[in-house]
């Protein structure tokens, strides 16, 4: 009874309200102290920040229920960050009367609020599922995420369970009366291979159907309104891409001779093959046949290890969004060598160039560095869930990632 407590978004929204805008404004305002007294700065820094709240709970539970990875305290600040100061900055331009304590206040506490309950909660948030064994569902008992239990004679035993899990092409037809009978009484009943796109963030490409790739096309609205971010958040971001651009140049050219910028064909939308822009952070050798960089690969330079773990060689490919080449988040293009190989090994290889290849991408966040055949089998799994459930939101949470990947160092080589 208290887990339905602690996870229902009511008891979240309701308490979260309180301890995030009503207790800073009540101390601010004097409620406290008996009195009472609204301005009308206060008055429209109330509304703001419950706004504020009332978004970034929503965008919190959305975050954490739908994307996986999603479930990290990590997102939380960077998410009611942008949404309060986003409101505030509109507030201000549209010289509303506003308390700026009250603001600061109020977005301070929902920050903490928010990391509160994620530390409250988070041993409760793993999905517990009843698993009916067969098929595809076989594979969810390996992994982490999920609590997955088997039951037998299909009966639940009086226990709760999040949902029930089948794989909906193995079924006999006692099992399908037992899932239409959990449905009825108010239990989730789920596919397992949309458990599994949801726990791991893959599609797996083993075996798909015409229907599975036609659900893998990317709408021609999120396509336009994707590059019309892609070329302002390029343009808005130059002050500071220019200057570090220019310093990187400096290092690299005074490290070792060859050229700062480093070209190379790669495949892109379409199969079509383009020219790669990177900064370059090996030696120049002109013998050496394509092949993946080790981790401890003896051509990489010190500045060019330094600007691989940080990615700043990636720089320079704002010149091939700049020409339509690529976008800000995609699957990453590979050579024409690397790609005729993985298309023999890898059935429906080919298919993750039905997007405008990117400098991050899920897969790099996700999975990271890829050195062989298989692991590039699980990369591309991970492309296949990004084209399936492309979207704004899915492309600002990897550009998140991706900040934090530029912080660790994870998956650089």
């Amino acid at each position: 009874m208290y887990e339905q407590i602690l996870l229902s978004p009511w008891f979240s929204l309701t308490l979260g309200w309180l301890v995030s805008v009503a207790l800073p404004i009540s101390i601010y305002s004097g409620w406290v102290g008996g009195e009472t007294f609204f301005n009308s700065g206060q008055k429209s820094a109330t509304v703001v920040t419950t706004i504020a709240f009332l978004i970034s709970h929503s965008a919190v539970r959305r975050l954490r229920a739908t994307y996986p990875g999603g479930r990290s305290g990590y997102f939380i600040a960077p998410q009611v960050i942008a949404i309060f100061v986003f409101l505030s900055l509109i507030a201000l331009l549209l010289r509303i009367d506003i308390s700026r304590l009250i603001l600061v206040s109020c977005g301070f506490m929902a920050l903490l609020w928010f990391h509160c309950e994620y530390l409250a909660t988070f041993k409760y948030r793993r999905l517990k599922i009843a698993l009916i064994p067969g098929g595809e569902a076989d594979q969810l008992r390996s992994l982490p995420d999920i609590d997955a239990r088997e039951i037998e004679n299909e009966e639940l035993g009086g226990k709760r369970f999040d949902a029930v899990v089948a794989d909906f092409e193995a079924l006999d037809d006692d099992t399908e009366r037992f899932l239409t009978q959990c449905a009825l009484n108010r239990i989730a009943v789920y596919d397992a291979r949309a458990v599994y796109e949801s726990v791991t963030g893959r599609v797996r490409i083993n075996r798909m159907s015409e229907n599975s790739i036609g659900s893998l096309l990317p709408g021609p609205m999120y396509e336009r309104v994707k590059l019309i971010m892609d070329l302002l958040i390029v343009f808005l971001s130059l002050p500071i891409v220019l200057p570090i651009c220019l310093a990187t140049a400096m290092l690299i050219k005074m490290e070792s001779p060859g050229p700062v910028i480093f070209k190379q064909a790669r495949i892109g939308r379409g199969n079509r093959e383009f020219v790669i822009y990177k900064f370059r952070s090996m030696r120049v050798d002109d013998k050496c046949h394509p092949q993946f960089a080790g981790e401890n690969d003896p051509r990489i330079t010190k500045v060019g290890r330094l600007i691989r773990k940080l990615r700043i060689d990636e720089l320079p490919q704002f010149m091939n969004i700049l020409k339509g080449d690529m976008s800000l988040v995609g699957p990453r293009p590979e050579q024409p060598l690397f790609v005729e190989e993985f298309n023999r090994k890898i059935p429906f290889y080919s298919y993750r160039h039905v997007v405008k290849p990117g400098i991050t991408g899920w897969a790099q966040v996700r999975h990271g560095y890829a050195a062989n055949a298989d692991e590039t089998q699980i990369k591309i799994e991970h492309d296949f869930y990004y084209i399936k459930h492309c979207s704004l939101y899915l492309d600002m949470l990897v550009l998140l990632l991706t900040i934090k990947t530029m912080l660790t160092g994870f998956g650089a080589r």
